[in-house]
């Protein structure tokens, strides 16, 4: 039996779980390890259901987006991959890649560039967790064969190699200016969230570029129709170097 502080609930705070930051809340709460069943594995998934993105939480924005919801829209983006890059990649495998690329931000929570935490050390601290998930959780489901899948999966699109793994990466930045362009449209132009679109020059595959274009258009065009501009989003050098590090696809440096 693992216990850890906090309720799925509450991703605010940090407490230690194995080498890594678990989110905290108010009571103690624990799944048992080394089990043959899969279904305390299946609980922990919970908190990635109410864990929230903690990029938008700075702009106080309530009840935003979690981390599941996120990678759930992902997984679907990835089905429509345009004809000149689906007949090069396996999409099944891509679905599965978006559904865990985020998998150790359950306990680790959602690290954000702006907190400074270098990248080497965020791969350090979600490695260490997707092990924690991977082997104490599912390392005796069925041989462990399902959690050696899902770590390897988790791996590759950490590596950031194949061209899958560009594909979710560029895929995960696509849903992000979606998500960016519909808060705004949600909160009738009252909060500007451009310092978001930054992502967007980090975008590897020009299919995906080609649809990040089009939000983005969608985005001027909002602004327009209630005659406000957006402002200028100029970010620091300390903030360029944190986006670069952290929306870069590939191994940490």
């Amino acid at each position: 039996m693992v216990q850890t502080t906090g309720t799925p609930s509450d991703g605010s705070e940090g407490a230690h779980l194995g080498g890594t930051v678990a989110p905290a809340a108010q009571t103690p709460w624990s799944v048992q390890s080394d089990s043959t069943s899969p279904v305390p594995f299946f609980h922990m998934l919970e908190r990635l259901k109410t864990t929230k993105r903690e990029g938008w939480r700075r702009f106080d924005i309530k009840h935003g987006e979690s981390i599941a919801d996120h990678m759930y829209r992902m997984s679907l983006i990835t089905m429509f991959a345009p004809s000149s890059l689906a007949s090069k990649i396996n999409i099944a495998h891509c679905m599965k890649m978006a559904l865990v690329h985020d998998m150790a931000e359950s306990l680790v929570g959602d690290i954000t560039p702006v907190e400074g935490i270098p990248k080497v050390e965020k791969s350090r601290r979600e490695g260490a967790t997707m092990d924690f998930l991977c082997t104490s959780l599912l390392g005796k489901v069925e041989g462990g064969m399902a959690g050696q899948d899902v770590r390897a999966i988790w791996q590759e699109y950490e590596d950031g190699v194949t061209l899958e793994a560009k594909y979710v990466h560029d895929v995960d930045k696509m849903e992000l200016v979606l998500q960016m362009v519909e808060y705004e449209r949600a909160h009738g132009g009252e909060i500007d969230l451009g310092e978001f679109a930054w992502v967007t020059k980090r975008i590897v595959l020009p299919e995906i570029k080609t649809w990040c274009d089009e939000v983005l258009q969608e985005r001027v065009e909002y602004w327009k129709s209630i005659g406000k501009t957006p402002k200028r989003v100029d970010l620091s050098e300390k903030q360029r170097v944190q986006q670069d590090e952290y929306y870069g696809n590939g191994a940490a440096p």
